[in-house]
């Protein structure tokens, strides 16, 4: 949001209609100029330009972790309480490396949610333990108020892409928002 809204203070001609939502979109049926994509991107006719990547962070309250302790391999987490997302059709596995496998273990599911920021609320309430990613908790990190737990265990971190529709030639508008915003989201990701 902070970088669109400094692109329409730089851009005042240009409108913008900024949708957040935590789903894939169809360009084309939804009229979409740009997309935010976070994920392996299935193979399309889509102009994809990269700009930086993600990691699943799983975190706790420190009060949480004082009172049922912190997990120090994932198998331990079947003892501990779990915030779940399921702002998608199908939850995805709480999935974790050893070694270069992959593998699943899932916390008891103690509250089932639909937006991340309910689950983070009710991390920072000390009702368990979620899995989001790093941006969505950056600040709750870096402040304390939550924990990173098992990063040795993260998978690999998710691609970032601003994706379009080809065009020849690409919009003016489209391409000014592209040339403002890339440079811009490779920065804040790179922190």
């Amino acid at each position: 949001m902070p970088i669109a809204l400094d692109f329409l203070k730089q851009q005042p001609e240009i409108n913008l209609r900024l949708t957040l939502a935590d789903r894939r979109v169809s360009l084309v049926d939804e009229q979409v100029d740009v997309a935010l994509g976070i994920g392996h991107l299935a193979d399309s006719a889509l102009i994809a330009i990269r700009v930086g990547s993600v990691r699943r962070v799983l975190c706790a309250s420190p009060d949480y972790l004082a009172e049922r302790g912190v997990p120090r391999q994932p198998d331990d987490l079947a003892a501990h309480d779990g915030i779940s997302f399921q702002g998608f059709a199908t939850a995805p596995e709480w999935r974790y490396r050893r070694d270069s496998a992959a593998f699943a273990v899932d916390p008891r599911p103690k509250l089932a949610v639909n937006t991340t920021e309910a689950a983070i609320q009710a991390a920072l309430a000390g009702v368990g333990i979620i899995r989001v990613l790093s941006y969505q908790v950056s600040e709750q990190l870096s402040s304390g108020q939550l924990q990173e737990l098992l990063p040795e265990f993260a998978p690999e971190p998710l691609p970032v892409n601003l994706i379009h529709a080809p065009a020849m030639p690409l919009p003016l508008k489209v391409r000014s928002f592209l040339d403002w915003t890339a440079p811009r989201l490779r920065t804040r990701l790179a922190a």
